[in-house]
C-alpha cells in the first residue's frame, strides 16, 4: 500500500512541476511573443476625406476582374479584422482569387465628429470612395461588399445610388432589426441613444465593446482566458489569440448623431425594410436595389440573427439574389478555415462570372 501510495504522489507531484515548467516557459512566451501578422496585405492609401482613408490591395495575380471592389466594414470596429493572419485574410484570398479589392478605413471618430450623420458617411464617405474609384479605374460602376452594419449602410447606398454599383455582396447583415434573437436586438429597442449622445457626445468604444462582451459573458470574460492557459507553450496559436484581442479592444467611439440615428431608425423603428426610412430628405426603398445581389450569412451567428439577414432577397428589387448560409458564427463567416473554404471562394465565383 505504501508503495501504491508513494508512486501516487510521485505521480501527482510530477504533474505538478511538469504544469509549473509549462507556465514558466508560458509566461516567457507570452512576454516576446510577436502578433504583428495582423492587417500585413500590402496596400496603399489613394484617397482621403477627413478621417476616411480608402486603401487600394496591391494585386497578387496578373488578371484581375475588370469591376474593382468596395469594402464597407462596420463603424464599430476595425476593418482589419478581414486580415487578421496571412493564413486566414479574407483580402488575401480576393486578391489571390483575382478580386481587385479597396477597403474603407473609418479611423477614429474625436469631438469634432460628434455631429456626423449617416448621410455623412453614406452620400458623402461612401460616395466619395465610389467616385473617386470610378474615376481611378475609368469604370462606370463598382462592386460593393458590406459586413455587417457596413452591409445596412451598402444596401442604402446601392438603393439611392444603384446607377454606380454594378454587384452587391453582403456578410452577416441585418436588414430587418425587429428580432427577439441575440441580445442587441433585445436590448436594441429599449437602449435610448437620445440620452447617451446627450451624456456623452461620441458614444465610447469601449461603452460599445461592453455590449458585445455581455452578450456571452462566460464565454468572452472567462472561459477564453482560461482556455490560453492550454497554449501558453504554443507560440504560434498565442500570436493568434493575441491578435483577436487585440482586435476586439480597438473599438473606436461612434459619432453621436450617427449612432442616435442608426439606433432610432434601425432598432426602434425598423423603418428600412419598412419602406419607411429617409435618408437626408430621400426616401430609402430597398427595391430600387436591382443589380445581383449575394447575402451570406453565418446560423450560429449570435450578434447579428439569421432571421434579421434572410428577409433581404424579398425585400429588395433584384432578380438575381442568392442567399447562402454558413455553418458558423458571426466572426467565422470571415476569419475561418470555413471562410477560406467556402465564403471567399463563393464570392469570387459570385464576382468573377458576373464581371462582363
Amino acid at each position: 500500500m505504501k508503495n501504491l501510495f508513494d508512486m501516487g504522489v510521485g505521480e501527482s507531484l510530477l504533474q505538478i512541476m511538469g504544469s509549473q515548467e509549462k507556465m514558466v516557459k508560458g509566461i516567457e512566451t507570452l512576454m516576446n511573443v510577436d502578433y504583428s501578422g495582423y492587417n500585413q496585405t500590402p496596400k496603399e492609401l489613394v484617397f482621403q476625406m477627413d478621417k476616411m482613408k480608402l486603401y487600394h490591395y496591391k494585386p497578387r495575380v496578373e488578371n484581375t476582374t475588370k469591376t474593382p471592389l468596395i469594402v464597407v466594414y462596420a463603424l464599430v470596429n476595425k476593418e482589419y479584422m478581414m486580415d487578421i493572419q496571412p493564413d486566414k485574410s479574407m483580402m488575401r484570398k480576393l486578391l489571390e482569387g483575382g478580386i481587385d479589392v479597396y477597403i474603407i478605413d473609418w479611423g477614429y471618430p474625436t469631438a469634432d465628429d460628434r455631429y456626423l450623420t449617416l448621410g455623412d458617411y453614406i452620400n458623402g464617405y461612401i460616395d466619395e470612395a465610389v467616385e473617386f474609384v470610378r474615376r481611378d479605374k475609368k469604370v462606370d460602376k463598382v462592386n460593393l461588399m458590406g459586413i455587417c452594419q457596413g452591409g445596412t449602410f451598402s444596401f442604402i447606398y446601392t438603393a439611392t445610388h444603384q446607377e454606380k454599383i454594378k454587384n452587391l455582396v453582403s456578410l452577416v447583415t441585418p436588414i430587418d432589426f425587429d428580432q427577439d434573437d441575440g441580445l442587441l436586438f433585445k436590448w436594441g429597442p429599449h437602449l435610448n441613444a437620445d440620452k447617451m449622445v446627450e451624456a456623452f457626445g461620441n458614444v465610447p468604444g469601449d461603452f460599445m465593446n461592453a455590449g458585445f462582451v455581455f452578450l456571452k459573458p462566460y464565454d468572452l470574460m472567462i472561459d477564453k482566458y482560461i482556455g490560453v492557459i492550454d497554449t501558453l507553450d504554443d507560440e504560434e496559436k498565442l500570436a493568434n489569440f493575441l491578435r483577436m484581442e487585440q482586435w476586439i479592444f480597438d473599438s473606436p467611439d461612434q459619432a453621436g448623431e450617427a449612432y442616435r440615428e442608426f439606433q432610432n431608425e434601425m432598432y426602434h423603428k425598423n423603418s428600412l425594410i419598412k419602406g419607411e426610412f429617409y435618408l437626408e430628405g430621400e426616401k430609402v426603398d430597398l427595391k430600387n436595389v436591382t443589380c445581383p445581389v449575394l447575402a451570406m450569412l453565418g446560423t450560429k451567428d449570435n450578434q447579428v440573427p439569421p432571421s434579421a439577414t434572410r428577409p433581404i432577397p424579398e425585400a429588395i428589387g433584384s432578380k438575381d439574389c442568392e442567399l447562402v448560409e454558413i455553418n458558423t458564427g458571426h466572426i467565422g463567416l470571415f476569419v475561418s478555415g470555413r471562410s477560406q473554404r467556402e465564403v471567399s471562394p463563393k464570392i469570387i465565383e459570385f464576382l468573377t462570372k458576373r464581371d462582363k
